[in-house]
Parts: C-alpha cells; structure tokens; sequence
C-alpha cells in the first residue's frame, strides 16, 4: 500500500502550507501594525488577518461542485498556483490594499485544499488505514505551524525583521506542492469511475495498490455511483454447493448465490436465511446493549454490530472468499476487452455487443472493468442454472506471484462484492434485474464456522462448513431501470458515466440517507468550532506567560514578541505526538471511540481552566493549573475533535454528492469560525474569561451527548458500504419515528 501512502503525504503537503499561514500571520501582524501605523485601527489590522477566512469561505461554496465536474487534482493544482501567486504579492506588498488581494487569494488556496485534501485521500485509501492517511493534515498543518513559528521566531532575532520575508516565503514550499499535485498525484479513481473512464481509474488503483488485480475494488467503485438506492439487509447461510444439493435443485431457487473456489468444480452457494447474525438482529430489534437507550439512533447501533468481535476462524477478515473470481470479466465473445472509455470509445448504442442471442444470459453478461483472463477452468465448468451468480464467467484464479488472489472481489473490511440474478413476476410477465449484495460475516450463535477460509481441494467438502454473513442487497449500479434505454451495454448493464451524466444536484440531498449524514456532518462541524479551540489557542501565550514561561525567557533576553512566538511553536511541538498516537489509534480503536475518550478530557481542562481564573489558590498554584489545563486540552483536541470531523465528513457521503456534501460542510466550518473568532472579544467583556471556558464546556458536554446517540463507527469500511449503511439507517430512524 505504500502507493497510497506516498500520493497521501504528498497531497497532506497542501495542509502544511495552511499551517504555514496561520502561524506566519500571527507573527507578521506585529511588524505590519507599525509600518502602517495600524495602533489605532484594529479594524483593519483584524481584516488582515481575517481576509484569509473570507476567501476561504467565497471558495468553499463552489469548490465542492466544481470538483465533481472537474476532478479532484485539477483543484488541487490550482491551490498551489494559489499559494504561490499570494505568496509573491505578499513579498511585494507595497500598501494595505495590495496586502489584503494577496491574503484573500491566500484564503482561496486554504479554502480549496482544506475542503478537498480530505476527500482525495478517502477516495484513494484503502479503508483499512484510510483513517491514518487521513489524520495525515492535522499532522502536516501542525508540523507547518511549527516550523513557521520556528523560522518567525528566527527572524524576530533580527535588528529589523521583515514581515514581507516572513509571509512572502510561503512561495517556496507552494512550487514543492505545484510540482507534485502536476508530477505526481494521481487524479482520484472514484472520480475517474464516475466520468466512465475506467481505464485510467484501473491504472490509478493499480499504481495506488501496487498489485495489478483490482477488479473486486474496481466493480465496487462502479456500485458506489448511485444514490439513495432501496437498500435492504438480508442474511445469508454460505457454505459448499453440494451441502445444499443434497437437498434440492440450486437452479430452482432464484434467490440462491453461487460461488466458485479456486479449484475446478469447487462451488459456494448463499442460501437466504432468517437468522441470527449481528447485523441482521440490529437491523430488527438494535443492539442489545443499546437497544434501552434514550434518542440513541439505530444507525449507531447498525454501524457497532459490524465491528463486534468475530470468530478467527472462518473469520470474513481472513477472506471467506480468497480465491471467488471477478464478477465482471470479458466473455470469449466480447469484441471490446479494456479500452472501454469515454474518452477513446464512442458510446453509441450499436457499437456495443449484445448477447440477446447467446441463448444463457446468466452466465454470458459481460464488462469491460478488467481485462480478459479467460482460463480452461472457464471452458470445463458447466453453467449454472437460472438461480445462480448473475455472473459466473470468471478469470483466473490462480494466486498471482505476490500471493494476491487472482480474482478476489474482497473490498475492504472484511467486506465481499456479488451480484444475483433476482426475477418477479408481474401483469407484463416476467422482469428480471442485477442485484448488488455486499457481504460480511456475521458470527451467529449456533452457527457452523468452518474453513471456508481455505476453500482447497477438497477439505470444504469434507468439513461441509458453512458460516452465516449479513448481507446489504440494492439495486445494481449497472441495472439502473430509468437508464435500461440509454447506451446499454450488454443485455443487462448500463455504461457507469450515464448515471452521473446530469452531475450532482440538489435533489440528491433530500435522499434519506444523504440527509442523515450531513445532519452528522454539519453537526459535528458546529460543535467542533465551539468547542473552545480558539479561545484557548487565542490565550495561550497569556496563560503560559502567567504560569511564569514568559519571564523564564524574558531572562534569556528575548522581547516580548519573540517570547510570544516562541511559545507558541512550543505549544505546537506538543501537538505533533499526540496527532501521531491519533494515526496509529483511528484505524484500530475507530474515530468514535477516539471522540467518545478525548471529549470528556476537553471538559476537564476547560473546567480547570475555569476554576483557575475564579478562585484565587496563589498565583504559583493557578499557573500551575492553567498550563496543565492548556495541554491537556490542546494534546487530546488534536487526537479527536481535531481530524475526526474532516474524516467522517470525507466517508460518510456517496461518490455522486460527495463534493457537494463536503462543500456544504466546509462552508459550515468556516461561517463557524468567524463567528467564534469574532464574538470572542464581546463575550470577554461581558461574561469574562471564566465564563468562556464555562461555555466552551457545555459545548464540549453536548458534544459527546451527541457523538454518543448520532455519531457512527466507520472503521475499516468501505466508503460505498458506509453509504449504504446511511440510507438503511434512515430507514430505520423513520420507522422508529412512526411507531
């Protein structure tokens, strides 16, 4: 995976330059209030500062459109040009006027990268360390904090320090950033599937998971495309097709799934169940544990059954399906293989093979996802009957020299991709249809594990295992009925880039489940604005000149303004191990989890702090508590409220609206801010320093009441799982709602 990580690190660098700004300014402003004379206009000193926000906040509301249209990298390119061209104009900046174009194109560069950083490295990860990569621009804006302050400090060392070196040197690390986001970057595989460029999104996850198969991911990333699909959970007894032969005819029954093993004439058949796994109990009754709970949304509860505990063995993480061949390969009758793109291919109805006439029209459906792999063990095997796999032409299976499976359709997480061919009967006759299945196991009482988890030779037949897995069943992404007219390829599949052909639009935020998610979107970007961070970052040098820092250095010979810089990159440094223990933590004990730990510590340290400015315990003692308060707040804000709620904004939203979903939620963020950094100084003066931080911790309590009832846990899911799971819970908080 160390494509992934490299294109993450290079594409967080656009977050350091954010960092950059933040802490230059705040040291710049002290030199640029003299030589303009601005003592007596804090207005527009206050400007100067706010311009940045400004700009970010006008790109904000149409950044996340444009890049649904455009792509994710060319607006990635486009804030380093930003960063760089504000960072010449501020090198130059002869007047105020001139100063302020420059910070608000500034502002236009944070606003891009901030909003679409995150949901690049989303679409990019794999989603077992997708929250790690993710946690990566807190840890790279924290780290150009640092070093900014590290080099102001330097400069304010100097006889005259120049606030145009200071803030113009941003140019620098902006061409690093340029040459990358062109050179290097790749543009974002999902979004390269949602314009029918599947070649190139085929290359990109290649190159991002350094394996040539990745049909199983590929097929997944063109499931993912529809929005607000009727998504149902089903449960599923999977185990040898010959257990459930012994008693009746597969073909006979339409529900069934079968899968193929590696090995020739090894098969697996799903039979529906009404059982007892983890998911399926949630979504009929919810978690036992939390079922009693006040408010709590089913959604939550849906999202913990999937990471209760499961057995090792037959365990869905060990791959119950290791070796289950592609799902969409190219039939030995397909006159197009790969080269199915938009952009080398017209898309004209009659240019495409059809195999109406192929007389089987289960076993010959075909996609140009992946290239042909045809084997003799695709020659030998008999076809299945109607209620098979929609889909049984596979490639090889033959593990590949790095152990890979040869066809693996695992996506993530434990999760497994299939299709079925389901059929209903109505007043015109029979109408047949694509179902889309994930699956994973669900580790039910009673319930035979076996070794599924091998799937050679004849061991499956021996033990006739079988394991009970829950199952997200919804209309096929390749089955659209309002598209079956349109470009058809095949007799059953619609061309990807149709179902997103009119964009993203406004109706799509109605659906259920996107409605939910940006409930958790923007309210967790609310809360976080309110949480105090600003105030307390805003007090900092105070506080800790109080506690004696700042004479401790005064005795250095150091002037007030390099003390106050000086404490702040120290402040910084603190932030740089806890963002790390926050990486290594958010793919193992999940964002949730990491919200529901650091949250009550915020409110400890904003209560201390308030205790602290209201009784008089000596100056020595209050210091004392003042800074431990102060670190400890800024050490366990950074592991939680910090990141979190950029990454679940940047998971919870499906492929078609995610730009316009995020959008939405860094508007809300940056309105937020300017609200908090400008009724700050009101609040001060009338209801004081203690009563902020009182404030701040009332918030912090409704956070976590919050966290705690709506937040769901994302680990290690697939992003399109994770839609999936939002319009099932909305489902069922409606249905809570009415009964």
């Amino acid at each position: 995976m160390s494509g992934a990580v490299l294109v993450a690190v290079a594409a967080a660098i656009g977050n350091l330059l954010q960092g950059w700004d933040n802490a230059t300014i705040a040291g710049a402003v002290l030199y640029i209030k003299k030589e303009f004379h601005l003592e007596s206009e804090p207005a527009i000193e206050g400007l100067i500062v706010a311009m940045s926000l400004v700009g970010a906040t006008l790109i904000t509301m149409c950044s996340g459109p444009i890049s649904d249209l455009l792509g994710r990298r060319p607006l990635l390119i486009i804030s380093s040009v930003l960063y760089f061209v504000s960072g010449l104009i501020m090198l130059w900046s002869p007047n105020v006027y001139v100063l302020l174009l420059a910070r608000l194109l500034d502002g236009f560069g944070i606003g891009l990268s901030v909003t679409l950083i995150p949901v690049y490295i989303s679409e990019t990860a794999p989603s077992e360390i997708r929250g790690l990569l993710n946690t990566l621009p807190q840890f790279t804006g924290s780290g150009g904090m640092f070093l900014s302050y590290c080099m102001v400090f330097g400069m304010s060392l100097m006889e005259a320090p120049s606030w145009r070196l200071m803030l113009g040197v941003l140019f620098i690390p902006s061409i690093i950033y340029f040459l990358l986001t062109v050179f290097f970057l790749p543009e974002s595989p999902r979004w390269l599937v949602s314009k029918g460029r599947m070649l190139e999104a085929k290359k990109v996850l290649q190159r991002l998971r350094g394996r040539e198969d990745v049909a199983g991911e590929l097929a997944l990333l063109v499931e993912g495309l529809g929005v607000g699909a009727d998504t149902s959970i089903e449960e599923y007894i999977i185990g040898p097709a010959n257990d459930f032969t012994d008693e009746h005819d597969i073909s006979a029954d339409k529900d069934q799934i079968k899968l193929y093993g590696s090995e020739q004439g090894l098969s697996w058949v799903a039979r529906p169940v009404s059982g007892q796994s983890a998911i399926g109990l949630v979504s009929r009754r919810g978690s036992m544990a939390n079922q009693n709970v006040p408010l709590m949304d089913p959604l939550v509860t849906l999202f913990g059954s999937v990471h209760e505990k499961l057995p090792e063995q037959g365990s869905m993480r060990s791959m119950l399906f290791p070796h289950f061949g592609s799902m969409f390969n190219v039939g030995e009758n397909q006159p197009r293989n790969e080269d199915w793109d938009v952009e080398s291919h017209a898309r004209e109805g009659e240019d495409y093979a059809s195999d109406g006439d192929a007389g089987d029209s289960d076993d010959n459906l075909q996609s140009p996802l992946i290239s042909r792999q045809t084997t003799s063990m695709d020659k030998d095997m008999a076809p299945p009957g109607n209620g098979s796999m929609a889909n049984t032409r596979h490639g090889s299976l033959i593990p590949g020299n790095d152990g890979e499976p040869g066809g693996s359709t695992g996506i993530g997480g434990g999760w497994q991709l299939a299709w079925k061919w389901s059929e209903r009967e109505d007043q015109d006759g029979k109408e047949g249809g694509f179902k889309r299945i994930y699956l994973h196991q669900g580790g039910a009482p009673g319930s035979r594990r076996g070794s599924l988890v091998s799937l050679n030779g004849t061991d499956g037949h021996q033990d006739a295992d079988y394991v009970q897995a829950a199952a997200l069943v919804s209309q096929s992404a390749l089955y659209p009925k309002e598209l079956l007219n349109q470009h058809p390829v095949g007799p059953a599949m619609v061309h990807p880039s149709e179902t997103v052909a009119r964009g993203p639009s406004w109706r799509d935020l109605f659906e259920p489940g996107v409605k939910h998610a940006l409930a958790v979107g923007v309210g967790l970007q609310i809360l976080q604005q309110f949480a105090g961070i600003n105030g307390v970052l805003y007090y900092t040098p105070q506080i800790l000149e109080q506690a004696g820092v700042g004479v401790l250095l005064s005795n250095l010979g150091l002037s007030s303004a390099s003390t106050s810089l000086l404490i702040s990159a120290l402040t910084t440094l603190l932030m740089l191990p806890c963002i790390a223990v926050a990486m290594r933590l958010m793919d193992i004990s999940g964002r949730r989890t990491l919200l529901l730990t650091t949250i009550p510590v915020l409110i400890v340290s904003l209560i201390l702090l308030v205790l602290g400015s209201m009784v008089d315990l000596g100056s020595v003692v209050n210091a004392s508590i003042s800074t431990v308060s102060v670190v400890l707040y800024f050490c366990f804000f950074v592991m939680g409220f910090g990141p979190i709620p950029n990454i679940l904004c940047a998971e919870i939203f499906p492929t078609r609206v995610r730009g316009l979903c995020i959008a939405i939620c860094a508007l809300t963020f940056w309105i937020c801010d300017i609200i908090v950094t400008y009724t700050l100084p009101v609040m001060l003066k009338s209801v004081g320093l203690a009563g902020v931080f009182g404030l701040y911790a009332v918030v912090c309590v409704i956070s976590f009441v919050f966290v705690y009832l709506k937040v769901p846990e994302t680990k290690g899911m697939p992003l399109e799982v994770i839609s999936e799971f939002f319009a099932v819970g909305a489902k069922q908080a409606a249905a809570a709602k009415e009964s």
